[in-house]
């Protein structure tokens, strides 16, 4: 993926893919890429080790999961069944569900018992061939609450040996136990949680959920403006079901808008035009039964596309990042470079990270290796081929059991 464009479409014909090629490691970076006979000499000269996998092979960067909230307790079964028998999401909410259900579930939750929930997840990412993973607070709306979720998160990713990108989303919804208004709220988690959580060094992006239920455009501004002066990274969950959260995310300048379900030609010409990363979201498209985000519209325009599971226990159960991209793929006539990029280099972008996502000299060695001759293959099989190994920072960290 050296030599492929950050933003716009990308053509198969594109690739830059070497035949008879190694990857030289030093420490936990690629030291050079180029020809197996050539590496090999040097390999030799060095003492270095060297492993031999055979032409049926292949190796590419280790995926990036850009948005996920895989720190949570219980489960919303009840949910998913209920809005497969086509109840809406307020009839839902009215019932039990929704997300205050997961709130009181990962209150109840001890932090060993949320951080041993995230490494279990962890594991099936690492399986799938993702290296890098974003993970959200959100499920605690009180400053106790959500320090224990950040903490859990903070704790996973010291022992877990993936990278984790911690990301405060205190508003996610106005909790129900907050009497007073919304703006309220926010100036709530802005005096009292996030000096905090950045004194802590507990995470250093701050998310919002931008819709009609959640927080509205203006108050939003504010918040996540005042975020920034703090001196946090932004990203927004935006036009998932109505316009106006994309708009908000270029004018502050945002990491990435993410969701976009909703987004229309307004939006699309918009974030082309920016260097927000538009973020789609297809694990959640299929579990509500929507539209997927204009994955095509926004390539085409010029738009910085990335591809990211949204992993949570009430609108994208599944989990399965590659499964997700795939789909996806298929529905919005997505290049097979195209999604692979997605997940790669350009889902770094989306969480301002330069370091890895392509195999070059100098960046993250976190690669894959799949048992193939054709990287087209991963695609082909909708998700269902999983790599043989996945390497972290220069080391074997998984191997699939054969």
């Amino acid at each position: 993926m050296a030599d492929l464009p950050l933003r716009g479409p990308i053509r198969n014909e594109q690739s830059d893919a070497l035949s008879q090629a190694g990857v030289l490691i030093k420490d936990d970076r690629v030291s050079r890429v180029g020809s197996y006979s050539e590496l090999s000499k040097i390999a030799r000269e060095i003492g270095a080790s060297r492993i031999e996998y055979g032409s049926n092979h292949i190796c590419i960067p280790a995926f990036i999961d850009a948005h996920t909230h895989i720190c949570f307790a219980g489960s919303r079964v009840r949910d998913y069944a209920m809005r497969n028998e086509g109840l809406s999401y307020l009839d839902i909410a009215r019932a039990g569900g929704g997300i205050w259900d997961t709130v009181s579930k990962t209150r109840n939750a001890t932090q060993a018992e949320l951080k041993d929930g995230i490494m279990g997840r962890l594991k099936v990412l690492a399986s799938s061939g993702v290296a890098t993973v974003e993970v959200k607070s959100g499920y605690g709306l009180n400053v106790e609450e959500e320090l224990k979720m950040l903490q859990a998160i903070h704790s996973a990713s010291r022992d877990s040996g993936l990278d984790i990108i911690s990301t405060c989303l205190a508003a996610h919804i106005k909790p129900k136990d907050f009497e007073d208004s919304h703006k309220d709220y926010l100036d709530y988690v802005l005096r009292e949680l996030l000096p905090d959580v950045k004194d802590r060094g507990l995470a250093q992006r701050v998310d919002a959920f931008v819709e009609e239920e959640a927080f509205s455009r203006d108050i939003t501004f504010d918040y996540l403006s005042s975020a920034q002066k703090l001196g946090f990274d932004l990203t927004v969950h935006a036009d998932q079901f109505t316009t106006g959260g994309s708009a908000l995310a270029v004018e502050l300048n945002a990491r990435s808008a993410d969701h976009l379900e909703a987004s229309g030609d307004n939006e699309i010409e918009l974030l082309a035009r920016s260097n927000t990363v538009a973020v789609a979201l297809p694990g959640a498209s299929i579990g509500l039964g929507c539209a997927f985000a204009p994955a095509r519209q926004l390539l085409d325009k010029g738009a910085i596309l990335a591809i990211a599971s949204d992993w949570n226990p009430g609108s994208a159960p599944m989990g399965d990042l590659l499964v997700q991209a795939s789909v996806l793929a298929t529905f919005e006539k997505l290049g097979n470079l195209e999604v692979i990029a997605g997940m790669t280099y350009r889902a770094a972008a989306a969480l301002g990270l330069n370091d890895r996502g392509r195999l070059s000299d100098g960046m993250k060695a976190d690669l894959l290796v799949y048992d193939t001759a054709d990287y087209n293959e991963i695609l082909y099989h909708q998700g269902t081929m999983k790599p043989l190994e996945l390497w972290k920072s220069g080391q074997l960290y998984y191997k699939k059991k054969l």
